[in-house]
């Protein structure tokens, strides 16, 4: 694969800022990830077993994948923050910290000298980001929480999967990653009123995993307050627009579509070979489409069974009518237009040689994000240096 790694790259936006990653599991480290994606120094304390995340997913030769991507630009080194030592280290490195991102229990911290009130007084412009399950408040947050757990609660589960089958979860991280996302901007937003309005002092960021999922779902608790209406699967259709479904071509992919506005619909009326059903009522208008949206979705899948993917994606394509491969893996790194935006990269590793991963987002036209290293393998690896930080910061 010769996919060119656009780093190394310009100034770095978040140069000398410093973060320290407690986190594990996979919102918190997200977060670090990102921050040290576009130039933050992040140092990441592992317990001497190794984080969890060296356990998850597949491996090669015995060096964790997955690690590989979401421990990328960090620093690492043990501590157990059960030992008083170790917790009097980690104090120092939250005196040196701008940032630090934790994700235990509510009050663990607490019990090992190192809660807010604790880090704010030895470090009053500290940025804490605490990642829990349901909250550092409420009767559910001493309760352990996982991004699986946050995908039901939220409501995203519920509304997931087709009419007649159950509720249906996502293959991955996905409260996990929102999560990151929305604690990542919640960092910038603190650090800006720290700094630029004049602030001058640090907060703590109470982040569940399950709230930036459920602010993400539409205008559910709007129309159920308002009218009593509790959206229910749908399997790939929509609520508010029809088509909007997956398709079989005659060899075996699978490509997507939605109609977004009336003149869309009517392009891909016209690819099919339908254009009278544009001025037909029953089907050019948004209601009358939702009415007969059986009748559409099967003219759309008896055409596009007809046809092989290329040339379904070419008709489409010709009239600008949206449409899109359902991908897999082996089919992105294959794609041209991946390939252009330089989307995955292919990187130097120093246990496999070379590594290929997803870049850095979102994208910085003079600023953009790099990628120096990827995780590495031993947690202590960079303990010399870590420890330099230590002794300029310990207590008296």
């Amino acid at each position: 694969m010769d996919t060119p790694n656009p780093n190394p790259l310009p100034e770095a936006p978040l140069e000398g800022l410093k973060v320290l990653d407690l986190s594990s599991l996979y919102a918190g480290p997200l977060i670090a990830t990102t921050l040290g994606d576009f130039g933050a120094e992040v140092v990441k304390v592992e317990h001497p077993r190794g984080d969890d995340a060296r356990r998850w997913g597949l491996s090669k030769d015995g060096v964790p994948l997955w690690w590989k991507v979401i421990s990328r630009n960090k620093r690492l080194i043990a501590l157990d923050l059960h030992r008083p030592e170790d917790q009097a280290k980690a104090r120092a490195l939250c005196r040196w910290a701008d940032v630090v991102i934790e994700n235990f229990r509510p009050g663990r911290l607490e019990g090992w000298g190192l809660g807010w009130e604790r880090l704010h007084a030895l470090n009053p412009r500290l940025v804490m980001v605490r990642v829990t399950g349901f909250g550092q408040t409420g009767p559910r947050a001493q309760q352990p929480g996982f991004g699986t757990l946050a995908e039901a609660y939220s409501g995203f589960a519920f509304i997931t999967g087709q009419p007649d089958g159950p509720p249906t979860l996502p293959p991955f991280g996905l409260a996990d990653g929102v999560a990151a996302l929305a604690g990542t901007y919640a960092v910038m937003m603190a650090l800006y009123w720290r700094d630029a309005r004049g602030g001058g002092e640090g907060q703590y960021i109470d982040l569940s995993l399950y709230e930036p999922l459920f602010n993400i779902l539409g205008p559910q608790a709007i129309e159920y307050t308002q009218t009593g209406a509790v959206q229910q699967r749908g399997g790939n259709r929509s609520r508010r627009t029809s088509p909007r479904n997956t398709y079989l071509t005659r060899d075996g992919h699978w490509v997507a579509l939605s109609g977004g506005t009336q003149g869309v619909v009517d392009r891909m009326y016209r690819v099919i070979g339908r254009p009278e059903l544009a001025q037909d009522p029953r089907y050019n208008t948004a209601q009358g489409r939702l009415e007969h949206a059986d009748e559409i979705d099967g003219w759309l899948a008896e055409w596009i069974g007809r046809h092989d993917l290329a040339e379904v994606l070419a008709r489409f394509e010709a009239i600008e009518a949206p449409i899109a491969p359902v991908n897999s893996i082996a089919q992105i790194l294959q794609d041209p237009h991946y390939q252009a935006r330089a989307s995955f990269v292919e990187v130097p590793d120093e246990d496999l040689g070379r590594v290929v991963m997803q870049n850095v987002v979102p994208r910085l036209s003079l600023t953009p994000g790099a990628i120096r290293h990827p995780g590495p393998a031993t947690p202590d690896r960079d303990r010399e240096y870590v420890e330099g930080i230590i002794r300029q910061y310990e207590e008296a």
